[in-house]
């Protein structure tokens, strides 16, 4: 058997995380945050930290389909 220089798992240098920002106040985090939320809006995918989250919660249920209720 022959095999390619390298090694099979050879796939070149792993791109780094880009952190999160929160999208209202700009906080960021370098790693995924349980307390964190994450919206789509038109198509966008959106974070908010936890103080963010909780100040501006009736807004985020407000949006929410009625299906969840």
């Amino acid at each position: 058997m022959t095999s390619h220089s390298g090694g099979s798992d050879d796939r070149g240098p792993v791109a780094e995380p880009e952190p999160l920002v929160c999208a209202r106040c700009g906080l960021r985090a370098a790693a995924p945050q349980p307390t964190w939320t994450l919206s789509v809006e038109d198509g966008a995918r959106l974070h908010h930290c936890e103080c963010c989250s909780r100040e501006n919660l009736r807004a985020i249920e407000g949006r929410l389909d009625s299906r969840w209720w």
